[in-house]
């Protein structure tokens, strides 16, 4: 090992590197630094959207966060790039610019539900959204008639209450011997088709304005998953008059008024209004008695 003092010119080199390593931030520092000015340009006036960019406009509210009690909307730019979709543009601005923005997605691949949103005046999949077939800018609110959590994060209590107020579940007749099979013919499976596409994604809930003003309205969602049991012929007669029971109420079937915002909002095109009116023709048969 070698006993050589450094000399005095090697030592005081030495410490001059040293201080400027010191004094060079780290990369997580720089990355928080980096994310600060975003987000003090986010916070500022938004910036004009150009060719590679478009303005993202998202409501914004924290009610545990004094500061951030008041409703609120923040812009943020998003960068173009083809096939992003709304839910992609929500990720980019929560990862960039502030890591606080809340909403609720899963698979993206518009088959949980979980990110229904109020996309431009209209409910809609953020997943099956594509920023390309919106106008500017796009502006992103919490789904409406539903209590607001946290930014775009509604409160989906009341409507899964009403989803399992239906008994959303198959219930047939148990055959004589235990063993046989309970075929299901294909033109019956055709009939239920659609109404089994049903993801609990709350749209269809969210847009009917009977449902805002009626609490109890059991509402499109639920009375569809209605339809994909009484109809389905596996189910016994006595269980079919049970489910139409459940229906044929005030705040059933017979509360809707036709006005088709929940077909036309549905993201899996189930045609819930038709559903609806046949179920109010079953009521009425099975109402129906001859002396």
């Amino acid at each position: 090992m070698s006993t050589q003092v450094p000399k005095e010119d090697d030592r005081t080199e030495s410490v001059e590197h040293e201080a400027e390593d010191a004094a060079e931030p780290s990369h997580g520092d720089r990355r928080r630094q980096e994310r600060d000015a975003r987000r003090q340009s986010v916070s500022g006036a938004p910036a004009e959207p150009d060719e590679d960019t478009f303005q993202l406009k998202v409501f914004r509210y924290d009610p545990e966060v004094e500061a951030k009690s008041e409703p609120r909307f923040d812009d943020f730019p998003v960068p173009r790039e083809k096939g992003m979709t709304v839910l992609d543009a929500l990720i980019y601005a929560r990862d960039t610019y502030d890591t606080t923005l809340t909403f609720r997605h899963s698979c993206r691949q518009a088959v949980c539900g979980s990110d229904a949103l109020f996309i431009n005046g209209r409910q809609r999949l953020g997943c099956q959204t594509q920023i390309a077939d919106l106008d500017q800018p796009v502006r992103v609110e919490p789904l409406p008639h539903q209590d607001v959590v946290k930014d775009l994060v509604v409160d989906m209590e009341h409507f899964y209450d009403q989803m399992h107020a239906v008994e959303p579940f198959f219930q047939g007749d148990a055959p004589d011997d235990g063993l046989e099979e309970q075929r299901q013919s294909r033109e019956n499976r055709e009939k239920i088709k659609m109404s089994t596409r049903c993801i609990w994604c709350g749209a269809c809930m969210s847009s009917c304005n009977i449902a805002a003003g009626d609490n109890q309205y059991l509402g499109p969602a639920a009375i569809n998953k209605a339809y994909r049991f009484a109809m389905d012929d596996r189910e016994g007669e006595e269980m079919k008059e049970h489910r139409m029971n459940v229906l044929d109420q005030e705040h059933g079937v017979w509360r809707c008024q036709t006005q088709f915002s929940c077909t036309n909002v549905c993201p899996k095109d189930i045609p819930l209004t038709e559903h609806i009116q046949e179920l109010k023709r079953e009521a009425v048969k099975q109402n129906l008695k001859f002396w």
